[in-house]
């Protein structure tokens, strides 16, 4: 049984840099994708509109958040990804010093 988690953050407003984050993630470092795969993590996809993303995220009976935190944070590919990135992101306004991609709260679900 997998889990979906959802989450957003923003880009910065500067098209060029929107164009480069594209260009990233159109080719992701396989580096990144193992790392995503061996966390558990099923299936993940972001979406974007100006310069808000959101990002749908299923996971496995394995995955732990505190697991893949730490496994990032001993991955020298991962942290210079991380790195990178936050040159194309800038964090929400509700945001602590840190934090990048938030959790969103569902508040409605289409039930059959």
């Amino acid at each position: 049984m997998s889990r979906r988690f959802c989450f957003t953050l923003d880009l910065k407003s500067d098209p060029s840099l929107i164009a480069e984050y594209r260009k990233y993630h159109a080719k992701i470092w396989p580096e990144i994708t193992e790392s995503i795969k061996s966390a558990g993590i099923v299936d993940t996809e972001i979406y974007l509109l100006g310069t808000r993303m959101f990002m749908v995220m299923e996971v496995d009976e394995s995955f732990s958040f505190e697991r893949k935190t730490e496994a990032d944070r001993q991955n020298p590919t991962v942290v210079a990804w991380e790195k990178l990135m936050w040159k194309f992101q800038q964090p929400l306004p509700e945001a602590k010093p840190g934090e990048k991609w938030l959790p969103m709260e569902r508040i409605f679900k289409l039930e059959r």
